[in-house]
């Protein structure tokens, strides 16, 4: 008779035809009884087979369990009674498979434990559960391998191909994939992310030079992608100013992002060099007389972007040269001195305007302003500084400790040269004696 018979022709809990019983204590304490099979039981579980091969006078078979395994046992003895195939059906939830795994593996039942690890290979997990399903199986050993394949690193070069398809896909700037619109690239990039994550293997990856060309190539995608819709902005049409302001704000958008991950990759100074030679271009486009009553989300996206660059440049993240860092100044500072007042003008005016500079970013321009100057020639600071006193916008930025630290550097540097001179005199004066 084949086991599958075997089971059939028994039940769990028929007294008639029962010749051993299996003691659990249950929840409160007290053994309960569990009617069984001998036949059932060395067939299913090399424990039982062994307790019941010392002696052919065995009956009773206890089970010492902890409150928190006790239904699981309940339904491993359940199980014993049920064919081979239909056991990967009879599973229902993931916390109860680990359970029974867990004591299938302690009575030694090979064949439930193999079904229950069948089962946990093919269902998703949560990242809980996954914590679960390895305590479970880190002593099962090589039986444990399908699961363990799920989860297991993959090697460097199959994350560098997933990492680059990601890329293209994050910096893709054709029309959106239907159904899901821009909802896939944004997800690619929300991975790319992710992927970037500290850990052993990243530095691997993102040293890559076939990665890092691959990521400068997505920047000049968006960038080029970013250039024609701006200039596209001054020949549409009033109705077409809607669609044209979606375009170009979803490649604002892109380009925020790659400020999130080019720092991780040592190519943010590639983003800022491109922004500073298109500067000019892009000011020219944005205070045209055209747009001056509208399109106010990409203009404050805009000096969101900006802000991470004077933030890169500014506190040393990026090194560019003196004349370098005074134009990107020199370029966007009257522009953000313009725009702030003017957002909060409309804001005060109109309580639902949502377009305004909130005051961690202006904290955040203004301290990167800040540090930028300090670190230019003396005079390329005083000719900004005096600029900005001159300007009736003299709140914002406020660059009065800018002038502080340049009042003190400038008498600093006086009396250097003062003492420089007179100690060249005395020398002088000592040699002509």
């Amino acid at each position: 008779m084949d086991q599958d018979n075997v089971t059939n022709s028994y039940k769990l809990g028929d007294r008639n035809t029962s010749d051993v019983t299996v003691r659990l204590r249950n929840r409160e304490g007290r053994p309960e009884l569990f009617y069984c099979h001998s036949i059932i039981l060395k067939t299913k579980s090399k424990f039982f087979a062994e307790k019941l091969c010392q002696s052919r006078a065995v009956s009773s078979i206890e089970i010492h369990c902890s409150d928190s395994d006790y239904d699981h046992y309940v339904e491993l003895l359940r199980r014993f009674y049920l064919p081979g195939d239909s056991l990967v059906d009879s599973w229902d939830s993931i916390g109860s498979v680990i359970g029974i795994l867990q004591v299938a593996s302690t009575l030694l039942c090979e064949e439930i434990t193999l079904s229950c690890i069948q089962y946990l290979e093919a269902v998703p997990w949560d990242d809980k559960e996954e914590e679960q399903i390895l305590k479970a199986v880190s002593k099962l050993g090589p039986v444990a391998m399908p699961i363990l394949a799920r989860i297991q690193p993959v090697n460097l070069i199959a994350t560098k191909n997933v990492f680059l398809s990601a890329i293209r896909f994050a910096t893709s700037s054709g029309g959106p994939c239907p159904p899901f619109g821009d909802e896939l690239k944004t997800s690619a990039q929300e991975q790319v992310d992710y992927m970037l994550g500290e850990d052993e293997d990243t530095p691997l990856v993102t040293a890559n030079e076939e990665v890092k060309t691959e990521v400068k190539m997505g920047l000049s995608r968006i960038c080029l992608s970013f250039e024609n819709n701006l200039s596209s902005l001054l020949v549409e049409t009033d109705c077409a100013y809607e669609v044209a302001e979606n375009k170009i704000m979803q490649s604002l958008s892109d380009l925020e992002w790659m400020c999130s991950i080019l720092p991780k990759m040592d190519l943010m100074k590639e983003f800022v060099a491109k922004w500073a030679e298109i500067s000019g271009n892009v000011l020219m486009v944005v205070e045209d007389k055209k747009l001056n009553s509208f399109m106010w989300g990409f203009k404050v996206k805009l000096i969101e972007v900006t802000a991470k660059i004077l933030e890169a440049v500014g506190y040393g993240n990026v090194i560019l040269p003196a004349p370098c860092r005074v134009k990107l100044l020199k370029t966007w500072l009257p522009y953000i001195r313009k725009m702030k007042p003017l957002l909060d003008s409309i804001c005060n005016d109109d309580r639902s305007f949502p377009y305004k500079m909130d005051e961690d970013l202006c904290q955040s321009i203004e301290g990167a302003i800040v540090s930028l100057i300090l670190a230019l020639p003396s005079n390329d600071q005083a000719e900004i500084l005096a600029d900005w006193m001159n300007t009736e916008q003299v709140k914002y930025p406020d660059l009065s400790e800018a002038f502080e630290v340049w009042c003190y550097r400038t008498k600093s540097a006086k009396r250097r040269l003062m003492e420089g001179l007179e100690t060249v005199s005395d020398g002088n004066a000592a040699l002509s004696l």
